[in-house]
């Protein structure tokens, strides 16, 4: 019997980190054993994290499993998001050179990037990370 091919990518965004694999099958995806569509409440999360696969035309090429932690919705559509082009990668490598490769189309695309933008920090005597107590001149 032959053995799966399973492609494996890790994506981060915000504080959120999410674990992907990608088996060939029909096109279902999990998110800590959840479906997609249960676990995202918002419709415009599901297409974020589907972008490299419409991107590539994989969207029912692959069985996604996701194992996410951290951050909001958002953070984690956008952490999966990056382990699905990373998985992507991974299973083209072959082709890595070539005109067409899916590295060039998710490359142009933006998905191999990380978004290292990450909440400041509250600074002392502000009341958030740049927002100053109202000035009272009297």
């Amino acid at each position: 019997m032959a053995k799966e091919r399973v492609f494996i990518g890790t994506g981060r965004r915000k504080s959120s980190i999410a674990q992907v694999r990608m088996i060939p099958g029909s096109g279902k995806i999990t998110v800590n054993g959840v479906d997609v569509k249960e676990f995202f409440p918002y419709e415009t999360n599901i297409m974020d994290l589907k972008q490299p696969l419409v991107a590539t035309n994989n969207e029912e090429t692959f069985d996604i499993t996701a194992k996410v932690n951290g951050g909001g919705f958002s953070g984690q559509a956008g952490a999966i998001r990056l382990g699905i082009a990373r998985a992507l990668l991974n299973y083209d490598q072959e082709n890595e050179g070539n005109e067409g490769s899916y590295r060039q189309i998710l490359k142009k695309a933006g998905f191999i990037t990380r978004d290292s933008r990450s909440k400041e920090r509250k600074k002392p005597g502000l009341k958030a990370a740049r927002r100053a107590p109202q000035f009272s001149k009297r």
